[in-house]
């Protein structure tokens, strides 16, 4: 009986292929190489023709590999073929599907907005509809979940899916059947004026359309009288590392260094600098981050502190700063190999500290400064004074891990509830405004933005509302916690009814009004704003201070 080694003898192959012999340091390293895979190949043997029961040769070398990879570091990784799709498809600029946002409420698929112009718009499914069926499966019940409706309503373009819809205030199931096509992916979330000087843009993660976007949003807004910037980098994860510096490219002078990276050898080596004149070089620019920006989102922020372009507002990043080589094998699968680390103009290494082999500690990082205090107070804050670095204008900044801010604001977790945190997994406030902003759609449409932001007030009734649906999705109420929440909670009401209302009637794909609803209460993002004098002093070549041991703030 044949030993089937797919993955193992791709593996070889590719990374024989791409970095050859030397890579390995000689032909020793090669010669210690091919016994380990004579040495797995002959147990794998061995299981296949004499274990006691049957196994999947595929499955036990599947394992083995993520296994095998875990006694590098914490980025290293293994893709099956299925995983390698679903993890393209958040860098991608779009991809095949109906064209709806749905919410998921009480086990029920319910469309929150279907896309203008695109397939499910066209056949006249709307805002409000409840998914009962795609293709005779059924969409109602507790085992419904994002993967099971993503399997049925995405797939290729031209192809089609029958859909059984009941329309919101009927009881009768309506047939739709709808013609797939290219649906289109954002990652630019917001871009807006916040007055007649100052803009704010929003990006979601760094995809093969950012960088299109970002020049875009950035041109509308120095149209509109552009004068300073809020660049919104927070809970970014990341994502193409070009994108990253064609943006900070936009913002920064040229001839200056944005990043550089250092691997084994030379050869992935590299350095980039500024080439091209861009958009916003000369106005005030403050970056949002916190300790979900990671990756690309730190090299942006680095490259602009470093330089001395922008304020870094808010807490320390995320610390991820290796580089990972994607390599496809042969069937599809794929290894992300680290090859390099980043650094910022400075010299400071992006990630985080490490031990090869214990993935588990490294994961342990953000609890460690949850309790440690570091997300409330910048006096938690621990610095290397070893690993000490100067901007180009001479301003104190530190290695050792993420991007320390030059302002820092704590987490704010006075609204924070059981109560509120239910409320969110179930989606109850999201489909309380929806259900508001569909059953008073006449009136709605006739405010402007500005007089919407003015008049609309989520009064006490429409709280017991909520309330109710609250009860209906078997969430306990408790006074205590309501109080502590409500705030909050009107908040995001009146927030995700604006989004409601201005992305039908404007088309657009931004969520701006979502976004200037919640502005008052977004304390890191008015903490910035107070300090724009900084920001316009880096602006101007003046020296401002650091979040150091002897400058905490």
């Amino acid at each position: 009986m044949s030993v089937r080694l797919p993955i193992i003898i791709a593996f070889t192959l590719v990374i024989g292929m791409l970095v050859g012999a030397n890579f390995f340091g000689g032909q020793s390293r090669m010669n210690n190489v091919a016994k380990g895979i004579a040495k797995y190949r002959e147990v794998l043997s061995l299981v296949e023709t004499n274990y006691v029961d049957s196994v999947s040769t595929d499955s036990l070398v599947e394992f083995s590999i993520k296994k095998m990879l875990e006694k590098l570091d914490p980025h290293t990784s293994y893709f099956s073929t299925e995983d390698v799709a679903a993890a393209r498809s958040q860098l991608e600029s779009g991809f095949d599907g109906i064209g709806i946002e749905f919410n998921v409420f009480n086990d029920t698929v319910y469309v929150v907005n279907a896309m203008v112009g695109g397939p499910s718009d066209a056949v006249g499914i709307k805002s409000g509809d409840r998914l009962i069926k795609a293709d005779g499966v059924s969409l109602i019940g507790q085992k419904v979940n994002s993967s099971l409706i993503f399997s049925k309503l995405r797939g290729p373009r031209g192809s089609e899916v029958n859909l059984e819809i009941v329309r919101n205030g009927e009881s009768k199931v309506r047939t739709f059947t709808v013609t797939r096509d290219r649906i289109p992916s954002y990652s630019i979330n917001a871009g807006f004026m916040m007055d007649n000087q100052t803009g704010y843009i929003k990006v979601d993660r760094f995809t093969e359309s950012t960088y299109d976007e970002f020049k875009k949003a950035l041109t509308s807004l120095k149209s509109q009288g552009l004068k300073r910037l809020v660049l919104d980098l927070r809970g970014n994860p990341g994502g193409y590392k070009d994108r990253a510096e064609k943006m900070v490219d936009e913002l920064l002078s040229d001839d200056r260094l944005i990043v550089y990276t250092d691997g084994k050898g030379t050869k992935f080596d590299s350095q980039t600098f500024t080439r091209q004149e861009g958009i916003f070089e000369k106005g005030a620019v403050i970056v949002l981050v916190d300790e979900n920006s990671a990756s690309a989102s730190e090299i942006v922020a680095g490259a602009l502190q470093d330089n001395d372009r922008a304020l870094i507002v808010g807490r320390r990043s995320f610390g991820k700063g290796l580089v990972q080589m994607p390599i496809t094998l042969h069937d599809g699968s794929e290894l992300r190999l680290t090859i390099s680390r980043y650094y910022t103009p400075s010299g400071r290494s992006i990630q985080k500290p490490y031990s090869l082999g214990k993935e588990e500690d490294y994961e342990k990082d953000y609890e460690q400064r949850l309790k440690g205090g570091e997300f409330f107070s910048s006096d938690s804050i621990k610095f290397n004074e070893k690993l000490k670095y100067k901007t180009v204008a001479g301003r104190i900044v530190y290695g050792g891990g993420g991007i320390t801010p030059d302002v820092f604001v704590a987490r704010d977790t006075t609204y924070y509830s059981k109560y509120l945190t239910e409320l969110f997994s179930k989606n109850v406030i999201r489909e309380y405004a929806l259900n508001y902003a569909n059953n008073n759609l006449k009136a709605l449409d006739k405010l402007s933005f500005k007089d919407f932001s003015k008049q609309f007030v989520v009064n006490d009734a429409m709280m017991a509302d909520l309330q109710k649906l609250a009860t209906q999705a078997k969430i306990k109420y408790s006074a205590k916690d309501y109080e502590r929440s409500a705030n909050y909670i009107r908040g995001q009401i009146k927030a995700l009814v604006a989004r409601n209302i201005w992305q039908r009637k404007t088309n657009r794909t931004l969520n701006n009004e979502y976004y200037q609803v919640l502005m008052s209460f977004d304390e890191t993002l008015q903490k910035a704003l107070q300090n724009f004098d900084k920001a316009e002093k880096l602006a101007r070549g003046e020296m401002v201070e650091t979040l150091t041991h002897s400058g905490k703030q």
